[in-house]
């Protein structure tokens, strides 16, 4: 992955890694500053870059296996056995960070009024100026109770490397050939 960062991206900001609880070599797993829901955290390159496209196959495979590793760690964290995931890649389909990020959100019963509430409320999230100090964010002690949290259970899973598994044994379908 190209070492390249952008001035204005948020993400590409040194103290976004404060806000990380999980790394792999090009991934890191941060907790959104204005969670829409508890547990709330985004997978991000540690270089900018703005399209999933533009990742290499093996950097996907880390990324996606990284993702997993992460949202392992949240439903441990928030005590929940459900959550979405979703990139919106290009502002046609909501991105308004135009760096790669995978948003993790741990989901329970109850948590909204229909399950597919959580896009409406990530889009009215995002659509906030990110550096703006009227966007609703945790406060300092806030972050730093939440990160304690998850970097503990993280310590305790030893879930921040991932590597690529061997072909898996399970039966597969047959080929569309």
């Amino acid at each position: 992955m190209e070492n390249k960062r952008v001035e204005n991206c948020p993400f590409c900001y040194p103290p976004i890694t404060e806000t990380g609880f999980a790394e792999s070599e090009n991934f890191l797993a941060i907790y959104n500053v204005a969670p829409i829901l508890p547990g709330h955290s985004l997978v991000i390159p540690k270089w900018h870059l703005e399209s999933l496209l533009a990742l290499t196959d093996s950097e996907l495979a880390e990324m996606m296996l990284f993702s997993r590793s992460t949202v392992k760690i949240l439903l441990e964290t928030f005590g929940v056995g459900a959550f979405n995931w979703t990139i919106q890649e290009g502002e046609a389909a909501g991105q308004s960070v135009r760096h790669l990020h995978l948003h993790l959100i741990p989901r329970e019963f109850g948590d909204l009024p229909r399950p597919g509430d959580w896009y409406p409320r990530l889009r009215t999230s995002e659509e906030e100026i990110i550096d703006s100090q009227s966007r609703p964010r945790l406060t300092p002690a806030e972050m730093q109770s939440v990160l304690r949290k998850i970097r503990e259970t993280a310590a305790k899973m030893k879930t921040t490397s991932t590597s690529i598994p061997p072909k898996s044994p399970r039966p597969v379908l047959g080929s569309l050939e």
